[in-house]
């Protein structure tokens, strides 16, 4: 039999997608007013964060808009203690917040607060970047409530 060689390498792909027309508006909001959005299924009521096009229960079309937050509850959190380049700050702290008026959950940042400080329920609240690019890092966090 023939040898068979094996090239080991590393390539870059670049790429870019569009966010869509439900996304766009929900981060230029971010970027352009400080607002929160959801959208609102117009069968169940459901309102969703990050905004969807079509309920997930009923498969209707979410066409109402409404602003949500930017205060919630904490439902749940943790840290990640190891590097990686996805994360955007060393030992991140993740939560899941559900925002005023949604029904749904936002996984984002949680700063401004120890680890050991949070609790399960407890109040937060948005903090926004005051550079903002129409991106979910627009929230640069959420912090407890005052």
């Amino acid at each position: 039999m023939d040898e068979i060689l094996v090239h080991e390498s590393r390539i870059a792909v670049p790429y870019a997608w569009s966010a869509g027309e439900v996304l766009s508006r929900f981060l230029k909001a971010l970027r352009d007013e400080r607002k929160i959005l959801a959208t609102r299924c117009p069968s169940c009521r459901k309102a969703y964060v990050p905004p969807r096009k079509t309920c997930g229960n009923c498969f209707e079309a979410c066409g109402e808009w409404l602003e949500v937050g930017p205060r919630g509850t904490l439902l749940s959190f943790t840290q990640a203690l190891y590097d990686s380049p996805a994360h955007p700050r060393p030992s991140p702290i993740y939560g899941l917040i559900r925002l005023e008026g949604a029904d749904t959950a936002l996984a984002h940042l949680v700063g401004e607060s120890k680890l050991e400080n949070l609790r399960l329920g407890m109040s937060v609240e948005a903090v926004f970047s005051e550079s903002r690019s129409g991106s979910i890092l627009d929230i640069l966090h959420f912090r407890p409530a005052s």
